[in-house]
């Protein structure tokens, strides 16, 4: 195999049909891509690996990198020029909405003279792990592994080399070369080919009517649209479910162990989630995303989870593979998140947050829906306060996190609001009186009254980035003292290099070795509280810093490296995009952020 290199990850694009989505740099190559779902194993894992580990190469064969790229607007259909001695050409890469198999669609337009380009095929099922067998089924080329086959169609003439389908051929002005890559289950058919243009042009056509729907019109529509686009990108359409991103084991610490599996669904995404969708005018997905929490938290409110696979998959078992080096030699690299079993008192406040969020909105219920509610209500009142691992899932063992308890708070807030303002049935008086015993708990033991900022856990002196959620879910006002003395803390002790850091490790021992960088969704949740404590300017700088960070097609990774001067971490990060719709609507006056409570 040749030496793992990788790409920085501002140079990748997304693709995606809603329902599994890819990566293509700015070198024309698809290096991760995985068929049919977000979480099947990948036929392209060369981000974790070597080209040797899959990819689709498409671009001049000079290997020169693209001299501009966008998406067309409102979507994900991408133009990608290239600029050679010889001549120009255009790659529009889509994943069409699906009608029927999964696809892939590459389309090389000649803009002008005439370039030479490469075409390499390196598929390799199960994150790189099965060489597939490949033949020749009526002029196409089909490649089959395991329960996976893949079908290129292209008029193009290819052949086999080194294990690779490759193909050269030239492109001059006006042309148009169209290649279409089929996914399908391999005791199944090979499915009939797809007319490439047409599909662009149907892809084209579905975003442009998704994102005329987009109710902002503030200052940052453009930022905002994109952010809602990677959203829906990352939206499970059969289920309405939203991954956290289409990646795994992207590293947190480069050459460190810090590297997880995000393509699953967290419930603590759900408030925002449904915030930022609600608040831009897409109902329909705030429902289905609505719908998808209700079945999967459905059962026992003690078997409640954190986080669960986009069709409601509970089991999500950490597994390792040896046999992938890892982005930037970042081992090991997992599949299935471990997490899954944590426990996470949080996720009652997100989950009941999100449903009340959904209930002001107008987005209808039923008796089943509250039932479920009470039940969850029920469990909380006997677990409340008992330690947890919290918003960050630490490994080092369980603390009573402030921002855990001020989540219990929340939920039983919306609940005592749901009865109060809807006529709901249930024991106001009891909910009433345990909301306000825990709001009186965090005031104390929470509270470092000597330095006036809220902690991370009980008894600790350390802070978390957490803290800066307790006014946006309106556990105190933004002018509080305690709240500005927090705001404060956190811009002095977490604050680095402009950026926020979700805790301090040399105060903070989450169970992992190495290091972290800013993490930034804590950074827009800064930006927030500025704002609402009166420091608009300060808000804004660090909102303009932050939009700086996206790369060329306005996406954002989970993390930002000051120091590297570049993105770290699963990518692109849905709770980024919608921190960043959020804080658009925080700082913009014509969509003034939402009312969280009563």
């Amino acid at each position: 195999m040749t030496s793992p290199t990788s790409t920085p990850l501002e140079d990748y694009a997304l693709l995606g049909d809603t329902e599994s989505a890819a990566l293509v740099s700015a070198h024309g190559s698809i290096d991760w891509l995985c068929f049919p779902r977000f979480d099947s194993p990948a036929c392209f894992a060369a981000l974790l690996g070597t080209s040797d580990h899959g990819r689709w190469l498409l671009a001049p064969s000079d290997g020169r990198r693209c001299a501009r790229r966008a998406y067309r607007e409102g979507g994900l259909v991408l133009e990608t020029r290239f600029e050679t001695a010889t001549g120009a050409v255009t790659v529009i890469d889509c994943m069409p909405p699906r009608d029927g198999s999964p696809d892939v669609v590459r389309v090389v337009r000649g803009e002008a003279g005439r370039v030479e380009m490469r075409m390499e095929l390196v598929v390799r099922f199960d994150y790189g792990h099965i060489v597939p067998w490949v033949r020749r089924i009526d002029g196409r080329t089909v490649a089959v592994g395991g329960p996976d086959a893949l079908c290129l169609t292209t008029p193009v003439s290819v052949h086999g080399e080194d294990l690779r389908t490759v193909a050269t051929f030239s492109v001059a002005e006006g042309e148009q070369v169209p290649f279409d890559l089929t996914w399908f289950r391999s005791h199944e058919p090979v499915p009939a080919a797809i007319e490439p243009l047409a599909a662009v042009d149907r892809a084209d056509r579905w975003w442009r009517a998704w994102a005329a729907q987009l109710a902002y019109q503030g200052e940052w529509h453009e930022a905002v649209q994109r952010s809602l686009c990677v959203l829906k990108a990352l939206t499970y359409a059969p289920t309405g479910a939203v991954v956290a991103a289409p990646t795994t084991s992207l590293p947190e610490d480069l050459g460190g162990e810090r590297n997880w599996d995000y393509r699953f669904s967290w419930l603590r995404d759900a408030t925002f989630t449904l915030d930022a969708l609600l608040a831009s005018g897409f109902t329909e997905e705030a429902m289905a995303w609505r719908d998808w929490l209700l079945r999967s938290v459905a059962g026992d409110p003690a078997d409640l989870q954190i986080m669960y696979g986009v069709a409601g998959e509970r089991r999500l078992p950490e597994l390792t593979l040896d046999w992938l080096p890892g982005y930037e030699e970042s081992a090991p690299v997992r599949v299935g998140n471990g997490a899954w079993s944590q426990f996470q008192l949080d996720v009652y406040g997100e989950v009941l947050d999100s449903l009340h969020q959904a209930r002001r909105a107008g987005i209808e219920s039923d008796d089943t829906a509250w039932a479920l509610q009470r039940a969850l209500l029920d469990n909380l009142e006997q677990v409340w306060d008992e330690p947890d691992e919290g918003l960050w899932e630490v490994r080092s063992g369980r603390q009573h996190f402030t921002h855990s308890k001020v989540m219990a708070w929340v939920a039983l807030d919306r609940v005592v609001s749901a009865v109060e303002r809807y006529g709901l049935d249930g024991p106001l008086e009891r909910w009433r009186a345990l909301r306000d015993r825990i709001h009186a708990e965090v005031c104390t033991k929470g509270y470092d009254a000597e330095r006036n900022t809220f902690v991370q856990h009980y008894g600790g002196r350390g802070l978390d980035a957490s803290l800066l959620m307790l006014p946006l879910v309106s556990f105190l006002p933004a002018d509080d003292p305690r709240i500005v003395g927090t705001v404060e803390a956190i811009e002095a002790e977490l604050v680095v290099d402009g950026f926020v850091h979700r805790y301090d490790l040399g105060h903070t021992d989450d169970g992992l070795a190495g290091r972290e960088a800013s993490f930034l969704m804590c950074s827009f949740w800064l930006a927030d509280c500025l704002q609402l404590i009166g420091r608009r300017a300060d808000a804004r700088a660090l909102w303009e810093r932050l939009l700086d960070v996206r790369n060329d097609l306005g996406l954002l990774a989970e993390e930002y490296d000051v120091g590297a001067g570049r993105m770290i971490g699963n990518f692109p990060q849905a709770f980024s995009h919608v921190a960043l719709v959020n804080t658009a609507g925080t700082l913009s006056p014509v969509h003034p952020a939402r009312e969280r409570c009563g």
